[in-house]
């Protein structure tokens, strides 16, 4: 038996005592990007094998996935996009409707445990981008009770209050509005997403939030330049504010010659629009440039060592940002969760290390923020408005 096998069989057994928690997945874009499914996550027929993308349900069994937090992403630039936000948190609330045998809903660290020691998965619901938001504070209380216990604050775009990492800054990070929209995350129990966010912002909401925050699907900066990931004076705060980074899977934030390769296709800021079709550029490249490197399940876990270097073996989780798109090597779908697992148990990790990171270290920033919500719930009004009652807005009055 080799050893490698040996590592591969004991992460199945330890995910089998303790829940991987996956902080990202784009499957709700998947489904409602898919004409034929019509927004039906019945007719798009999430039990059956999708072999076209990475996320079904016989491949989320195989992962050992116990836990999903599923991502309500909307373009920046989508029409009517609080109309679609509410979209996309319908198809992540049709999944355990559907499959109930299977899926179970989940708003609370308390459901995730029940549905683990049920043998079900645990379905979460989180809004990507604040774009859905239209300016208005309002809608956050809305998709809290719907169910959403995570925020992204934006997306690849810079939005009329927050700076994104991957767009120009208009803001020095986070205007007023954008400072009510964290206090009123904290407020409503809801964990603030400081992932696509640029560094200014996560500075100014580390000394802001009340609440503990997580970078759902971040790297480091210091192994892979792409301005998505987080550099070492913002790691060097996660610590002490009790939050949580989880490692990504996407190619580009992995290795930097993928990175590299990718250079001539994006933009300044290390960006590609998800509205522009880009088939013929990416194959004039391949064919002058060869295809993309492929970044490496290794590559990873030294980003998931030297991000617990700097902040601590309690403050490290898991967020792959499945959604279709290019993929590792060896983590080409939800199913291969357990050789990560397996190539750091052949790193000389510990069992309860890896209990932290697959599962325990996102449960008790959660646990964390659901707290301080019912506390300022009972103590403090809601923030409310729209933008123009915070913000001194450009006259463009002509």
């Amino acid at each position: 038996m080799s050893r490698s096998f040996d590592a591969l069989d004991h992460a199945r057994a330890l995910l089998r005592q303790f829940p991987l928690i996956d902080g990202h997945n784009d499957l709700p874009w998947v489904v409602h990007s898919t004409k034929s499914a019509g927004m039906s996550l019945k007719r798009y027929d999430l039990s059956r094998l999708h072999p076209e993308t990475d996320t079904d349900t016989p491949r989320l069994k195989e992962g050992q996935v116990a836990a999903q937090f599923f991502a309500a992403f909307v373009p920046t630039l989508a029409d009517k996009p609080g109309r679609m936000t509410l979209e996309l948190i319908d198809l992540i609330r049709q999944i355990p409707e559907a499959w109930p045998e299977t899926y179970a809903f989940a708003a609370s660290v308390a459901e995730i445990k029940r549905a683990f020691r049920s043998g079900k998965i645990a379905v979460l619901a989180t809004v990507e981008g604040g774009t859905g938001l239209e300016n208005s504070l309002a809608p956050l209380r809305v998709w809290h009770a719907a169910g959403v216990r995570l925020m992204t604050l934006c997306h690849n775009e810079t939005l009329d209050w927050v700076d994104s990492a991957t767009d120009a800054p208009r803001h020095n990070g986070l205007t007023p509005f954008g400072e009510a929209v964290v206090l009123e995350l904290n407020r409503l129990g809801i964990i603030v997403d400081l992932a696509h966010t640029a560094p200014r912002v996560m500075h100014r909401v580390l000394d802001l939030s009340r609440a503990p925050v997580l970078f759902s699907h971040n790297n480091a900066t210091a192994l892979c330049d792409h301005p998505r990931n987080a550099p070492d004076d913002v790691l060097d705060r996660i610590r002490a504010k009790k939050s949580v980074i989880m490692a990504t899977f996407v190619p580009d934030f992995i290795s930097q010659k993928a990175r590299d390769w990718a250079r001539p296709l994006k933009d300044n800021y290390g960006k590609s629009s998800f509205l522009e079709n880009h088939d013929e550029r990416v194959a004039a490249h391949i064919a002058s440039a060869g295809p993309q490197p492929k970044a490496t399940i290794g590559e990873l876990c030294d980003h998931i060592e030297y991000l617990t270097s700097r902040t601590g073996l309690n403050h490290i989780g898991i967020g792959s940002d499945y959604f279709g798109g290019t993929t590792p090597e060896g983590l080409e779908d939800v199913s291969k969760f357990p050789y990560l697992v397996a190539a750091l148990i052949e790193r000389g990790w510990s069992d309860q290390a890896l209990e932290k990171l697959c599962g325990g270290n996102l449960m008790r920033l959660m646990k964390s923020v659901e707290r301080l919500g019912e506390t300022l719930r009972a103590t403090e009004p809601p923030w409310t408005g729209r933008i123009e009652d915070y913000d001194r807005l450009p006259n463009t009055a002509g």
